[in-house]
């Protein structure tokens, strides 16, 4: 077997991939091993700016910063971002390729391995060990042909594999199991280990069913991974709407309105974390949005179809309300340009509509163009000489009197955003601008004046990935592992 890739496979999506991905990178980064993370096919709204201008899933950065090295677009060759129910734009090698359906695209499946393979031999040749991460479960039998995200890639390549379940959930048991079965005699084989993720309570009452386990498939358990109460990193795409029981006048209440195409909602962690904010994802189902002090809208990949949408929902009026009694709001992206009059879409990318009318809360309109801005950017608010670092991935071109007092002053002298005369109405196309202290201790003193304490979330994501390396060193069986 090819000694220089593993390959970390889950008995379904969420069992915890991603997360042991970058704990295995930051674990072989500890024993001087120069390792690099890989998911062939990823599918998600989470995305970032990799080193060289190309757009990642947000996991496979994070799994980067975890190795050490910078990300690179070879890292996750194919990333699809669904666009509705059946069609989703697919990015090759961090560029943009084309809207294909899923039919359409388990056709191309068979070119697009040669984006794989060449992203592969990219990182083979420049380092010494590639963590892998599969992509939901090995055993969608109905996506077996030409698979290019599971045992498909494995096989190709012939790494050996190791095994997620979550135990949590239920059945981990009948995961592996029911999981093998559906696998070919030779990917059977591939499988070196499984690994028992999120378990709580006494390990003691679980050996019977591990001695069972392997007994039965000759396969070990390598770890027993406890669950993680406190622990909290970047998602790799699932969204949990934590609902608030009533306001809180001694935080600052932040809300986020979840519409059906939101993407980046990595954007909002750092609030999620600050102790003296009340944050709250507002449930798609809900009736009605909540009092707050700051409204949030997040960035989407299809801005004109989760605009209309908020109308119908009927919260395009509580926002403005929420405005008229002084509350205060930010759009991100997509939800910067919902701020503005017009959204014109004349050549359908995002919708089968050409135009919307949106909130008119600022005097600009936005257009969507063929071509995608992906840029790494630095520059400084505008609401306080305070650095901030961030990302920028859209298709849509903003103009009008209200970019003339910006939002954020880029170093290349670009003026981006726009906040209103009053100031409580800002936007900006800057993923990641709270992930800087000093930045988002300005925002939330502009929405409310007090002392914020600081906190830094590159800090924060070391500490997890430093702790998620200590679950490894703890709980694997290293010498297995190891050879």
């Amino acid at each position: 077997m090819n000694n220089q890739a593993l390959m970390i496979q889950g008995t379904m999506s969420d069992v915890g991939k991603s997360i042991l991905v970058a704990g295995l990178c930051r674990y072989f980064k500890r024993q001087k091993i120069n390792v690099a993370p890989f998911k062939p096919q990823n599918m998600s709204l989470n995305s970032a700016v990799a080193a060289d201008g190309g757009e990642i899933g947000r996991a496979q950065a994070l799994q980067a910063q975890a190795a050490e090295i910078f990300p690179s677009s070879h890292m996750n060759p194919i990333l699809l971002k669904p666009q509705n129910d059946t069609e989703a734009q697919v990015i090759i090698q961090g560029r943009p390729y084309k809207l294909m359906d899923a039919k359409d695209y388990q056709h191309y499946k068979s070119i697009a391995w040669n984006a794989v393979r060449e992203s592969f031999t990219y990182l083979l040749e420049r380092h010494e060990l590639i963590v892998i991460e599969g992509a939901g479960s090995p055993a969608e039998i109905n996506l077996r042909q030409n698979d290019i995200a599971n045992m498909g890639f494995a096989e190709a390549i012939d790494c050996p594999v190791i095994l997620v379940g979550d135990i949590d959930r239920g059945g981990v048991f009948a995961q592996f199991i029911g999981t093998l079965e559906l696998l070919s005699a030779t990917e059977r084989k591939r499988i070196i280990g499984f690994v028992i993720n999120k378990f709580r309570g006494d390990i003691s009452l679980l050996t019977s069913g591990i001695d069972w386990l392997e007994q039965k498939t000759g396969i070990p358990v390598l770890a027993v991974i406890p669950y993680l109460a406190d622990f909290f990193i970047d998602s790799e795409d699932s969204l949990n709407c934590h609902q608030l029981i009533n306001t809180n006048t001694e935080k600052l209440n932040v809300i986020v309105p979840v519409t059906p195409h939101i993407s980046n909602h990595t954007d909002f962690d750092p609030l999620r974390l600050h102790p003296q904010v009340n944050f709250q994802f507002v449930n798609p189902n809900a009736e009605h949005l909540p009092a707050a002090d700051f409204i949030i809208l997040a960035g989407s990949k299809s801005v004109i179809r989760d605009f209309e949408w908020l109308k119908q929902k009927g919260w395009d009026k509580s926002i403005k309300k929420h405005i008229r009694y002084g509350g205060h709001l930010l759009g991100i992206c997509g939800g910067f340009q919902m701020l503005g009059t017009e959204i014109f879409d004349p050549h359908q990318i995002e919708s089968s509509q050409t135009c919307c009318s949106a909130l008119g809360l600022l005097d600009m309109q936005t257009t969507i163009h063929t071509e995608k801005l992906r840029n790494n950017v630095q520059g400084k608010l505008k609401l306080k000489d305070v650095e901030i670092i961030g990302y920028e991935i859209h298709q849509g071109i903003s103009s009008g009197i209200a970019l003339e007092n910006p939002f954020t002053i880029l170093n290349d002298g670009k003026l981006d955003g726009a906040i209103s005369e009053e100031g409580n109405i800002m936007g900006t196309y800057v993923h990641g601008i709270f992930d800087n202290s000093a930045a988002l201790t300005t925002i939330l003193q502009s929405v409310k004046p007090q002392r914020f304490e600081p906190l830094d979330y590159f800090t924060h994501r070391e500490r997890m990935l430093n702790l998620l390396a200590d679950v490894v060193e703890k709980h694997f069986k290293l010498d297995k592992l190891l050879n």
